[in-house]
């Protein structure tokens, strides 16, 4: 490990009531249902954050919902997270929102998680045994298989040693979000502070920033300089990609900024509505009652897109055929009834609008100022060199400089391109 401080952020998934937050209360001692309603129904409705340090690796730790009505929050906590603390009740076992959230995190290109087996002082140690048998099954050829599955007690503390050690491995196994970005967050909340004024909070998935800089508003285009920080409850002169933060911006009206909107490095984004995608559905046994007259979806379906914390009305158009079958990788264009925030190599989720449920999901490969056709030769065949270059930053360099377009005609326009700060560009 580097000698700076290493940050990363970890989130909890699972149905309700199986004991995500309850597990991260004897974990942490902070409390993350925050809100009266939560407190009063005994059930998170909205993202809870919590911080600790594991191994000399600071820890954020996201709280998300476990309620089918709350799924669009989880997959806005989601997108921020590293890795992923399963959390299933070993008295029910799998659950529906046990699933979907495992192919959110999937689709999210989450690839480190442990699974904790909560509610133990429940059950009989034969059914603790047999639920952790039926984990193993149902975790077979995801991201999971293989790995540990933890008995865990919120109530005596049993099984909290094994899960304290299996998470430090975890932590320590997982590579920080880059800090040589442009500063980017996707706002998860926006409050307002006495003697402080505007408050935005969320996780930075690129880069830094610190007391001073300028940062824009998007989409409004506002600008407004940082004046105080805090990161994981603690005042901060800066804010690294992967830390809970809160950032106190001045020129910015709390009214005016929700969730989904983004506090970035002025120049290098702006809200978009066409933007080129892979797309893959999930498996036709996950789809179910999901298809759409026995097609899994045909081009010009109308869904949910959810992008880092933001969700908008939007329309898919097959790039390679008349309709996107399951479980296939293929080209799209996305068009949104909102424009948003997005860069080339950020996840997205799909949900269908009725009945609301996940469907698939991808990566953005680029914005887009009008559709592409798909009869023009080469499109497809570019489209596919681009979604393997966007993997990679140097490689996404290299391809925007072979390509040579009008978009890259020199190093200002490659690095506003390629979302990347000029000295990266020159690397």
């Amino acid at each position: 490990m580097a000698s700076e401080q290493v940050n990363i952020t970890l989130g909890t998934a699972g149905h309700i009531d199986h004991g995500k937050t309850a597990l991260i209360r004897c974990l942490t001692g902070c409390e993350t249902d925050r809100l009266k309603a939560e407190k009063e129904r005994g059930m998170s409705i909205d993202l809870g954050f919590a911080p600790c340090t594991i191994a000399d690796i600071e820890v954020g730790i996201v709280d998300v919902p476990g309620h089918e009505n709350f799924v669009r929050t989880m997959v806005a906590g989601a997108s921020g997270m590293d890795g992923v603390i399963l959390v299933v009740a070993a008295d029910d076992g799998v659950m529906p929102q046990t699933r979907e959230h495992l192919d959110i995190l999937t689709l999210l290109g989450i690839r480190h998680g442990l699974v904790v087996l909560t509610k133990i002082d429940r059950v009989e140690p034969e059914r603790i045994e047999t639920a952790r048998a039926e984990l193993v099954d149902f975790f077979q050829g995801t991201f999971l298989e293989g790995a540990p599955i933890l008995p865990v007690s919120n109530v005596t503390g049993e099984g909290f040693s094994a899960f304290y050690e299996s998470l430090a491995a975890l932590a320590g196994a997982i590579e920080p979000k880059r800090l040589d970005g442009v500063f980017r967050l996707p706002i998860d909340r926006a409050f307002s502070a006495k003697g402080y004024g505007t408050i935005v909070a969320g996780i930075p998935v690129s880069g830094s920033a610190r007391i001073g800089d300028e940062v824009v508003l998007m989409p409004h285009d506002l600008s407004g300089r940082i004046r105080h920080v805090q990161v994981y409850g603690r005042d901060s002169d800066t804010v690294k990609a992967g830390q809970c933060a809160a950032l106190n911006v001045t020129q910015w009206d709390q009214g005016s900024i929700r969730r989904g909107h983004t506090a970035a490095t002025p120049g290098y984004f702006a809200p978009r509505a066409l933007y080129a995608c892979t797309l893959r559905l999930l498996p036709r046994e996950r789809l179910g009652l999901r298809t759409q007259g026995g097609v899994a979806l045909k081009s010009g379906a109308r869904v949910k897109l959810h992008t880092g914390t933001s969700e908008a009305i939007a329309t898919v158009y097959a790039m390679e055929a008349a309709r996107v079958e399951p479980a296939e990788e293929v080209l799209v264009q996305v068009r949104t009834d909102e424009p948003v925030i997005a860069a080339p190599g950020d996840r997205y989720v799909l949900r269908s609008l009725s009945p609301v449920q996940t469907i698939g999901g991808g990566t953005i490969i680029e914005a887009l100022s009008k559709r592409l056709k798909r009869s023009r030769e080469g499109v497809c065949q570019d489209l596919q060199q681009r979604a393997a270059a966007v993997r990679d930053d140097k490689e996404f360099v290299r391809y925007c400089l072979r390509t040579a377009d009008a978009m890259v005609a020199d190093e200002g326009q490659l690095a506003l391109r390629a979302k990347l700060p000029r000295d990266r560009v020159k690397a």
